[in-house]
Protein backbone atom coordinates (compact mmCIF):
# COMPACT_ATOMS: atom_id res chain seq x y z
CA UNK A 1 0.00 0.00 0.00
CA UNK A 2 2.78 2.44 0.84
CA UNK A 3 5.78 0.90 -0.97
CA UNK A 4 7.75 3.61 -2.74
CA UNK A 5 6.19 6.38 -0.65
CA UNK A 6 7.97 8.38 2.03
CA UNK A 7 5.07 9.69 4.14
CA UNK A 8 1.62 8.51 5.19
CA UNK A 9 -1.40 9.97 6.99
CA UNK A 10 -3.83 7.99 9.16
CA UNK A 11 -6.76 9.27 11.20
CA UNK A 12 -6.11 9.37 14.94
CA UNK A 13 -9.71 8.28 15.63
CA UNK A 14 -9.64 5.10 13.56
CA UNK A 15 -6.39 3.38 12.61
CA UNK A 16 -8.28 1.71 9.74
CA UNK A 17 -9.07 5.14 8.26
CA UNK A 18 -5.94 5.45 6.12
CA UNK A 19 -5.72 8.81 4.39
CA UNK A 20 -3.04 7.94 1.89
CA UNK A 21 0.70 8.08 1.29
CA UNK A 22 2.89 10.52 -0.61
CA UNK A 23 6.34 10.84 -2.07
CA UNK A 24 6.96 14.05 -0.14
CA UNK A 25 5.41 16.07 2.67
CA UNK A 26 6.87 19.34 1.44
CA UNK A 27 7.01 22.01 4.11
CA UNK A 28 6.51 19.74 7.11
CA UNK A 29 10.06 20.30 8.36
CA UNK A 30 10.25 23.95 7.25
CA UNK A 31 10.20 26.95 9.62
CA UNK A 32 6.72 27.52 11.00
CA UNK A 33 4.30 30.13 9.70
CA UNK A 34 3.32 30.78 13.30
CA UNK A 35 3.64 28.82 16.52
CA UNK A 36 2.84 25.20 15.73
CA UNK A 37 1.13 25.84 12.38
CA UNK A 38 2.54 24.72 9.06
CA UNK A 39 1.46 24.41 5.45
CA UNK A 40 2.30 21.02 4.00
CA UNK A 41 2.06 19.80 0.42
CA UNK A 42 1.42 16.07 0.14
CA UNK A 43 3.18 15.48 -3.19
CA UNK A 44 2.37 12.51 -5.41
CA UNK A 45 -0.47 11.21 -3.28
CA UNK A 46 -3.60 9.12 -3.81
CA UNK A 47 -5.92 10.36 -1.02
CA UNK A 48 -8.20 7.89 0.70
CA UNK A 49 -10.73 7.83 3.52
CA UNK A 50 -11.29 11.01 5.46
CA UNK A 51 -8.80 13.02 3.42
CA UNK A 52 -10.39 12.03 0.12
CA UNK A 53 -13.78 13.15 1.40
CA UNK A 54 -12.41 16.68 1.95
CA UNK A 55 -11.10 17.31 -1.55
CA UNK A 56 -14.41 18.55 -2.95
CA UNK A 57 -14.96 20.97 -0.07
CA UNK A 58 -11.94 23.29 -0.22
CA UNK A 59 -12.79 26.58 1.45
CA UNK A 60 -15.63 25.16 3.50
CA UNK A 61 -16.01 23.55 6.90
CA UNK A 62 -15.96 20.07 5.40
CA UNK A 63 -12.42 20.66 4.18
CA UNK A 64 -11.28 19.89 7.74
CA UNK A 65 -10.27 16.22 7.86
CA UNK A 66 -9.43 16.30 11.58
CA UNK A 67 -6.48 15.00 13.57
CA UNK A 68 -4.07 12.39 12.27
CA UNK A 69 -0.72 10.70 12.56
CA UNK A 70 1.87 11.58 9.95
CA UNK A 71 4.32 8.71 9.55
CA UNK A 72 7.79 8.96 8.06
CA UNK A 73 8.31 5.78 6.04
CA UNK A 74 11.42 3.83 5.14
CA UNK A 75 12.15 2.46 1.66
CA UNK A 76 9.89 -0.54 2.33
CA UNK A 77 6.95 1.52 3.55
CA UNK A 78 7.55 0.76 7.25
CA UNK A 79 7.01 3.61 9.68
CA UNK A 80 10.27 4.98 11.10
CA UNK A 81 8.49 7.46 13.36
CA UNK A 82 5.14 9.19 13.75
CA UNK A 83 4.02 12.77 14.44
CA UNK A 84 0.62 13.73 15.80
CA UNK A 85 -0.93 16.52 13.70
CA UNK A 86 -4.03 18.54 14.58
CA UNK A 87 -6.78 20.08 12.44
CA UNK A 88 -5.62 18.83 9.07
CA UNK A 89 -7.42 21.08 6.57
CA UNK A 90 -7.27 20.81 2.78
CA UNK A 91 -6.36 24.14 1.16
CA UNK A 92 -5.95 23.10 -2.45
CA UNK A 93 -5.59 20.06 -4.71
CA UNK A 94 -4.11 19.77 -8.19
CA UNK A 95 -2.93 17.00 -10.54
CA UNK A 96 0.55 15.80 -9.69
CA UNK A 97 3.41 15.56 -12.18
CA UNK A 98 4.41 12.41 -10.27
CA UNK A 99 1.76 10.30 -11.99
CA UNK A 100 -1.50 10.37 -13.94
CA UNK A 101 -3.61 9.11 -11.03
CA UNK A 102 -1.87 11.16 -8.35
CA UNK A 103 -2.57 14.58 -6.88
CA UNK A 104 -0.65 17.15 -4.85
CA UNK A 105 -2.72 18.12 -1.82
CA UNK A 106 -1.84 21.27 0.12
CA UNK A 107 -2.95 21.16 3.75
CA UNK A 108 -2.72 23.33 6.83
CA UNK A 109 -2.02 21.48 10.06
CA UNK A 110 -0.74 22.06 13.57
CA UNK A 111 2.22 20.14 14.97
CA UNK A 112 4.72 21.27 17.60
CA UNK A 113 6.85 18.09 17.46
CA UNK A 114 8.44 18.33 14.02
CA UNK A 115 11.59 20.43 14.30
CA UNK A 116 12.50 22.67 11.34
CA UNK A 117 15.50 21.28 9.50
CA UNK A 118 15.12 17.68 10.69
CA UNK A 119 13.99 16.24 7.35
CA UNK A 120 17.56 15.49 6.21
CA UNK A 121 18.17 13.36 9.31
CA UNK A 122 15.17 11.21 8.41
CA UNK A 123 16.61 10.91 4.91
CA UNK A 124 19.88 9.59 6.37
CA UNK A 125 17.98 6.88 8.21
CA UNK A 126 15.81 6.04 5.18
CA UNK A 127 18.87 5.73 2.93
CA UNK A 128 20.81 3.67 5.48
CA UNK A 129 23.53 6.31 5.69
CA UNK A 130 23.36 6.93 9.44
CA UNK A 131 26.20 4.52 10.01
CA UNK A 132 29.05 6.58 11.44
CA UNK A 133 29.45 8.64 14.56
CA UNK A 134 29.89 12.39 14.76
CA UNK A 135 27.50 13.51 12.01
CA UNK A 136 25.88 15.93 14.47
CA UNK A 137 29.13 17.62 15.46
CA UNK A 138 29.12 20.31 12.76
CA UNK A 139 25.49 21.34 13.35
CA UNK A 140 24.49 24.65 14.91
CA UNK A 141 22.32 24.84 18.04
CA UNK A 142 19.04 24.54 16.10
CA UNK A 143 20.46 21.68 14.08
CA UNK A 144 21.47 19.77 17.19
CA UNK A 145 17.96 20.17 18.61
CA UNK A 146 16.49 18.88 15.35
CA UNK A 147 18.93 15.96 15.42
CA UNK A 148 17.82 15.03 18.94
CA UNK A 149 14.16 15.19 17.97
CA UNK A 150 14.67 12.65 15.18
CA UNK A 151 16.77 10.48 17.48
CA UNK A 152 13.81 10.42 19.88
CA UNK A 153 11.02 9.81 17.35
CA UNK A 154 13.03 7.15 15.47
CA UNK A 155 14.32 5.39 18.59
CA UNK A 156 12.09 2.32 18.41
CA UNK A 157 12.63 1.92 14.69
CA UNK A 158 16.40 2.21 14.95
CA UNK A 159 16.60 -0.31 17.78
CA UNK A 160 13.98 -2.61 16.17
CA UNK A 161 13.31 -4.47 19.40
CA UNK A 162 16.96 -5.09 20.24
CA UNK A 163 17.43 -5.70 23.98
CA UNK A 164 19.22 -3.25 26.23
CA UNK A 165 22.94 -3.71 26.66
CA UNK A 166 23.41 -5.90 29.74
CA UNK A 167 24.27 -4.55 33.17
CA UNK A 168 27.98 -3.98 33.59
CA UNK A 169 28.52 -2.69 30.06
CA UNK A 170 31.17 0.00 29.62
CA UNK A 171 30.22 2.89 27.30
CA UNK A 172 32.69 5.51 26.06
CA UNK A 173 31.63 9.11 25.40
CA UNK A 174 33.89 11.60 23.61
CA UNK A 175 33.58 15.00 25.32
CA UNK A 176 35.59 17.02 22.82
CA UNK A 177 32.54 18.16 20.86
CA UNK A 178 30.28 18.90 23.80
CA UNK A 179 29.82 22.65 23.41
CA UNK A 180 26.37 22.97 25.03
CA UNK A 181 23.72 20.87 26.72
CA UNK A 182 22.21 19.52 23.49
CA UNK A 183 25.59 18.40 22.20
CA UNK A 184 25.98 16.51 25.49
CA UNK A 185 22.72 14.69 24.79
CA UNK A 186 23.84 13.97 21.21
CA UNK A 187 27.12 12.54 22.48
CA UNK A 188 25.44 10.50 25.23
CA UNK A 189 22.86 9.00 22.87
CA UNK A 190 25.57 8.10 20.40
CA UNK A 191 27.78 6.54 23.09
CA UNK A 192 25.00 4.24 24.27
CA UNK A 193 22.93 3.56 21.15
CA UNK A 194 25.30 4.23 18.27
CA UNK A 195 25.02 6.75 15.40
CA UNK A 196 21.82 8.77 15.69
CA UNK A 197 21.10 7.14 19.04
CA UNK A 198 18.91 8.63 21.75
CA UNK A 199 19.35 8.61 25.51
CA UNK A 200 17.47 11.71 26.62
CA UNK A 201 17.23 15.33 25.57
CA UNK A 202 16.59 16.91 28.95
CA UNK A 203 17.37 15.94 32.54
CA UNK A 204 14.05 14.21 33.16
CA UNK A 205 14.41 12.24 29.94
CA UNK A 206 17.93 11.08 30.87
CA UNK A 207 16.59 9.95 34.23
CA UNK A 208 13.79 8.03 32.49
CA UNK A 209 16.25 6.37 30.11
CA UNK A 210 18.31 5.22 33.09
CA UNK A 211 15.34 3.17 34.28
CA UNK A 212 15.80 0.76 31.37
CA UNK A 213 14.27 -0.02 27.96
CA UNK A 214 16.26 2.73 26.23
CA UNK A 215 19.44 0.86 25.33
CA UNK A 216 21.29 0.36 28.60
CA UNK A 217 20.69 -1.55 31.82
CA UNK A 218 22.10 0.01 35.02
CA UNK A 219 24.43 -0.49 36.67
CA UNK A 220 26.87 0.34 33.91
CA UNK A 221 30.01 2.43 33.44
CA UNK A 222 30.30 5.62 31.38
CA UNK A 223 33.85 6.60 30.48
CA UNK A 224 33.59 10.32 29.76
CA UNK A 225 36.66 11.19 27.72
CA UNK A 226 37.90 14.79 27.62
CA UNK A 227 35.48 15.61 30.44
CA UNK A 228 37.49 18.67 31.50
CA UNK A 229 37.01 20.21 28.07
CA UNK A 230 33.29 19.43 28.14
CA UNK A 231 32.85 20.83 31.64
CA UNK A 232 34.60 24.06 30.65
CA UNK A 233 32.38 24.52 27.62
CA UNK A 234 29.17 23.74 29.48
CA UNK A 235 29.91 26.57 31.90
CA UNK A 236 29.44 29.03 29.04
CA UNK A 237 25.95 27.73 28.21
CA UNK A 238 23.32 28.42 30.88
CA UNK A 239 20.53 25.90 31.30
CA UNK A 240 18.13 27.87 33.45
CA UNK A 241 15.10 25.98 32.17
CA UNK A 242 16.52 22.67 33.39
CA UNK A 243 17.10 23.68 37.01
CA UNK A 244 14.02 22.85 39.06
CA UNK A 245 12.57 25.01 41.82
CA UNK A 246 13.64 22.36 44.32
CA UNK A 247 17.22 22.50 43.06
CA UNK A 248 17.22 26.29 43.39
CA UNK A 249 15.78 26.15 46.88
CA UNK A 250 18.60 23.84 47.87
CA UNK A 251 21.14 26.41 46.72
CA UNK A 252 21.92 25.23 43.21
CA UNK A 253 23.15 27.96 40.89
CA UNK A 254 21.61 28.19 37.43
CA UNK A 255 24.66 27.59 35.24
CA UNK A 256 26.49 24.94 33.25
CA UNK A 257 28.55 23.85 36.24
CA UNK A 258 25.33 23.02 38.08
CA UNK A 259 24.11 21.06 35.07
CA UNK A 260 27.35 19.08 35.10
CA UNK A 261 26.89 18.30 38.78
CA UNK A 262 23.22 17.39 38.31
CA UNK A 263 24.10 14.96 35.54
CA UNK A 264 26.69 13.25 37.71
CA UNK A 265 24.16 13.10 40.55
CA UNK A 266 21.52 11.52 38.32
CA UNK A 267 23.99 8.93 37.04
CA UNK A 268 25.11 8.08 40.56
CA UNK A 269 21.53 7.69 41.82
CA UNK A 270 20.77 5.25 39.00
CA UNK A 271 23.84 3.12 39.60
CA UNK A 272 26.03 4.47 36.82
CA UNK A 273 29.74 4.85 37.48
CA UNK A 274 31.06 7.86 35.57
CA UNK A 275 34.81 7.83 34.95
CA UNK A 276 35.98 11.35 34.12
CA UNK A 277 39.05 11.31 31.88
Amino acid sequence: MTHGKNYALTSDEDENDFWGSAQDARGFFSPLEEEGWRQVEFVGSAPQGGLLACLDHVGGRRAVAGNAYLDVLDAEGVSMGSYFVNDVTVISVRPSPMGADLVDVTMRMWCDQAMPGSGWVWELIRAGRLTRTGLWQELDAAGRRAWLSVALWSHRYQRRGNPDAPAGTVFTMDGRHIVDVDSFYCALGEAINGPGGYFGWNLDAVDDCLRGRWGATPPFTLEWQHSTVARTRLVDHPTVQEVTAEDTAEGATEDGATLFALLLEIFEERGVEVILN
